[in-house]
């Protein structure tokens, strides 16, 4: 990776969610165990290397109700239930087990990147059908809130012709997330800006030893994870107290990576 990181943008039309997130406010009111499931792929699962976004987001949520909301009655927890290849029809099948038993407050799923970077093992049909489905299911808990991520804009989504298959995931998960009428958290638009916009290369989005050019730097992760982090407090009606709070003027300076514990 290039030792200059360009400077990124966060435009709120990209990182900012639609609708309130009721469920998760509520638990925040309370006390003990507030808890998170990641639901996904490899994207959420990570690399050995790189830091991934639920570990990331537990740290600055749990940093942002310490020192900026100070909630001392309760502890944020966020579980990743990321497995490797998987997509909606094998983590459908896994709702039970890995989300359901934890009755979080708020649920992440990450999906729709193996359908195109796995596209010889999977119908593309069927997995859109699928994340309806399991959407179904999900909004079924009153008690939980859904946030829908979509795939990571990097190189192996758009090779020959996974790129056309990309765009088309990226809108069938969009039109999934408006029918069921929950959050969508835009990373593929998002880092399609730092691309294009903000000049930020392949080899600094990507880690560096992934020879699939599929999973994210842990760069582009820490940044990943502080939108989504903003975000999830803007939807919960946080004022504007501390940086965790990312407005449309805000920008990631182009220093290195923090280490973790900073954000």
């Amino acid at each position: 990776m290039s030792d200059i990181l360009p400077t990124l943008e966060f435009p709120s039309a990209l990182v900012n969610l639609e609708h309130p997130l009721n469920n998760f406010r509520t638990a925040l009111a309370g006390t003990g165990p507030v808890r998170i499931v990641a639901m996904g792929s490899s994207s959420t699962a990570g690399l050995d290397h790189v830091v991934a976004y639920p570990a990331r987001l537990e740290l600055y949520l749990r940093r942002h109700f310490k020192d900026h909301d100070q909630r001392p009655n309760i502890r944020i927890d966020v579980f990743n239930r990321g497995k490797g290849g998987e997509d909606a029809p094998q983590e459908v099948k896994r709702f039970n087990d890995d989300i359901f038993a934890d009755n979080p407050s708020l649920v992440l799923w990450q999906v729709g990147t193996n359908a195109v970077f796995r596209k010889e093992l999977f119908n593309f049909d069927e997995v859109v059908s699928k994340i309806a489905e399991g959407l179904k299911i999900l909004r079924g808990h009153p008690t939980m809130d859904v946030v829908l991520i979509d795939p990571q804009y990097v190189t192996a989504m758009l090779y020959d012709d996974n790129a056309e298959l990309s765009e088309k995931m990226v809108l069938a998960i969009r039109t999934a997330a408006e029918d069921a009428k929950v959050n969508l958290f835009q990373r593929w638009a998002l880092m399609r800006h730092w691309h294009v916009s903000n000049n930020a290369s392949f080899e600094q989005l990507l880690a560096a030893d992934d020879s699939l050019k599929l999973h994210q730097s842990d760069w582009s992760t820490m940044h990943v994870a502080r939108a989504l982090r903003s975000a999830i407090l803007k939807a919960i009606g946080a004022a504007q107290k501390c940086g965790c709070l990312i407005t449309p003027a805000d920008t990631a300076p182009s220093a290195p990576p923090a280490p973790v514990g900073q954000s």
